[in-house]
């Protein structure tokens, strides 16, 4: 019997400890005790006190605890984030600065997280890539200015998939397509665990949301899932707010736009009466001091008008002079009137080329123009270029006159006992010493520049026209060749000539002279002369430049000669030639730009816009074609006189052309 008792106290003793452990388990879970106080009871229920069912309930028990708090752990934690998005949100919405919903957006990204930096960029559609906007804990300037292209580094995957992506070492991820600008930035600023996702409005991304910390890890489900959220919520902040600067924008421009259009409403009507009544001068045959007491009338000032040569053409109320270069030059350059010295000046214009200047003086100028008064100004300096260009015109039709007589001269098809007395009538003397020029401009249309010749043939006693497609000026030579240099004073007066006509035209202006000549029999080989020296000049990349043969040195010699020219550059080059021709490959223009960098492949490769290994394969076949000591000097300089004197021969001549 006492034994009995003693097994039924016994008994009922354990159940009691069994029952302390696991009210003790409660008391653990009701306070929010860390995980590893959790342990001691169940190690405890495995000790005498408790028999082996008790131990193994206590021990069941425990796990479950366990297993509870992390499901409380985890709903707190839910709490917490549906907490600071809903905060989030509502700052969100509260914000209509799109630079303070960037930057809240951010900063709340960061909290729950728990991040060390958080930051943001935005599309560039025009770019096509995505840069940094807004940052949040960092400290790297480089980083804070770096640019993503599609598809590169972690940011440009997320905004060119529209999907989240994660790593929890970037460095080392190969996932990813790196680049040196995003990888420098990236270690500047330390990162290593990045977490990204798109900001998406419909199906447009316009940017990335990205959390980083500076150690590596791993982000778990809840935490793309969190950011997701904020992502979602900050786009639909970030259109709404831009939505919202647009309207106001507009608002802005609108009203602005408004009090515009009633405050110019009056002066375009007067613009739209002045321009007519001027037009009309022009179209009854008004001279220009007509035009020039119009607008000394319509804007209450003296008028003074120029021609492109600073000729005075006409005046009105005024004894002012010729307004400065500088202020000419600058009208022309912006296309609008400027002042200058008390005087309101606008260059005359028929686009690019300038045909004169009006110069406003008196009250007008030293007062100022408005807005409207200046615009009729303007306008008038249009109507003055459309009656310029009609006298123009007519004086056109009597150079035509001037034209044929030079065809003619230089063709050799007419009697030249015919040509010194029709020279004579329009003033040119064939018997005194002429020296021919042709024109060449790359950017400047022929007439224009045929025009260009033809004032300064009509001013200095010459002929200027078209002969076989050049623009060819015949003029008096100021002396007549002498000296061990002949042509030396017509290639000053060729450069003379391009300085003076590229100034005129605003563009350059490509010389080549011959000469002088007297008598109509030697005119065409002057010309002939002429043409290739301009021909030379432009291979040579001598453009807007003027010289005669004699002034080119040994290639001028070379195409002033009769040799077989063509010859000479098969027999140099011939091999290469024949590659090109056969394969459709351009090898002698990679070893002419080879050349012309100083024998450096690296430097030719630039010029090439290619690899520079491309350009040691080309001039390993140029090499294999030509010979191995085709860079010996003796045979670099022969193949480089036959490049140059190949670059200025014409694509349908075997050589260059010969009288």
């Amino acid at each position: 019997m006492p034994t009995t008792a003693s097994n039924t106290s016994t008994g009922a003793g354990q159940s009691w400890t069994a029952l302390r452990h696991l009210r003790h388990l409660l008391d653990l879970l009701d306070q929010g005790a860390p995980a590893e106080q959790f342990a001691p009871p169940a190690a405890s229920a495995r000790g005498p006190h408790l028999d082996e069912p008790d131990a193994a309930l206590v021990a069941e028990a425990t796990r479950v605890a366990l297993r509870i708090r992390r499901t409380l752990g985890q709903h707190r934690r839910r709490e917490a984030e549906l907490a600071a998005l809903f905060d989030t949100a509502g700052d969100l919405a509260r914000l209509r600065d799109l630079d303070a919903v960037l930057k809240a957006l951010v900063h709340r990204a960061k909290l729950p997280l728990g991040t060390d930096v958080t930051y943001l960029s935005l599309n560039d559609d025009e770019a096509g890539d995505t840069y940094m906007r807004v940052t949040d804990g960092s400290v790297s300037a480089a980083f804070q200015q770096v640019r993503l292209g599609m598809g590169e580094g972690l940011g440009g995957l997320v905004a060119e998939t529209a999907r989240p992506y994660s790593t929890g070492d970037y460095r080392d991820d190969p996932r990813f397509r790196h680049t040196t600008t995003i990888d420098g930035a990236v270690t500047e600023e330390g990162l290593r665990a990045i977490l990204g996702v798109p900001l998406r409005l419909g199906t447009r991304v316009i940017g990335v949301l990205y959390a980083a910390d500076r150690t590596a890890r791993s982000f778990t489900p809840d935490e793309v899932a969190l950011l997701s959220s904020l992502a979602d919520h900050a786009a639909i902040a970030i259109d709404s707010a831009r939505l919202l600067d647009e309207t106001r924008s507009a608002l802005v421009d609108l009203n602005e736009a408004s009090r515009t259009i009633e405050a110019h409403s009056d002066a375009m009507r007067r613009a739209e009466e002045t321009h007519d009544r001027l037009t009309d001068l022009v179209l009854r045959g008004a001279d220009i001091a007509d035009v020039a007491t119009a607008i000394g009338g319509v804007l209450q000032g003296g008028t003074l008008i120029h021609d492109a040569d600073g000729t005075e053409l006409a005046r009105s109320g005024t004894d002012s002079g010729q307004p400065s270069a500088r202020a000419v030059a600058a009208s022309r350059a912006g296309g609008r009137a400027v002042p200058a010295d008390g005087t309101w000046v606008c260059a005359v214009l028929a686009g690019p080329e300038l045909l004169g200047s009006i110069a406003l003086t008196g009250r007008a100028g030293r007062a100022g123009l408005g807005d409207a008064d200046r615009r009729l100004f303007e306008r008038a300096a249009v109507v003055t270029a459309l009656l310029l260009l009609q006298r123009r015109s007519v004086a056109e039709a009597e150079d035509r006159v001037r034209g044929e007589l030079l065809g003619d001269l230089l063709s050799g098809a007419a009697d030249p006992a015919c040509l010194p007395a029709r020279a004579r009538r329009v003033g040119v003397h064939l018997d005194h010493p002429h020296a021919v020029f042709v024109l060449h401009s790359t950017t400047a249309p022929r007439q224009r520049l045929l025009a260009a010749a033809a004032r300064v043939a009509h001013s200095r006693k010459g002929l200027a026209g078209l002969h076989h497609d050049d623009v060819v000026l015949v003029l008096p030579a100021e002396r007549p060749a002498s000296g061990p240099r002949p042509g030396h004073g017509v290639g000053a007066r060729a450069a003379s000539l391009a300085g003076e006509l590229g100034q005129a035209l605003a563009g350059p202006v490509t010389v080549g002279a011959a000469g002088p000549v007297t008598g109509p029999g030697r005119f065409r080989d002057a010309h002939a002369e002429a043409v290739r020296c301009c021909t030379a000049l432009r291979a040579l990349g001598r453009e807007g430049s003027g010289a005669a043969l004699g002034d080119l040195g040994f290639l001028g010699v070379l195409l002033g000669d009769q040799t077989d020219l063509g010859g000479y550059v098969r027999r140099t080059l011939g091999p290469v030639l024949d590659y090109d021709a056969k394969r459709g490959t351009d090898l002698v223009h990679t070893l002419r730009t080879y050349f012309d960098e100083g024998a450096s492949p690296s430097r030719a490769a630039e010029a090439l816009h290619v690899h520079v290994n491309t350009v040691v394969q080309r001039l390993d076949r140029t090499g294999r074609l030509l010979g191995r000591d085709w860079q010996h000097p003796e045979r670099a300089l022969e193949l480089q006189l036959a490049l140059r004197v190949h670059r200025v021969q014409r694509p349908d001549d075997s050589a260059p052309p010969t009288a």
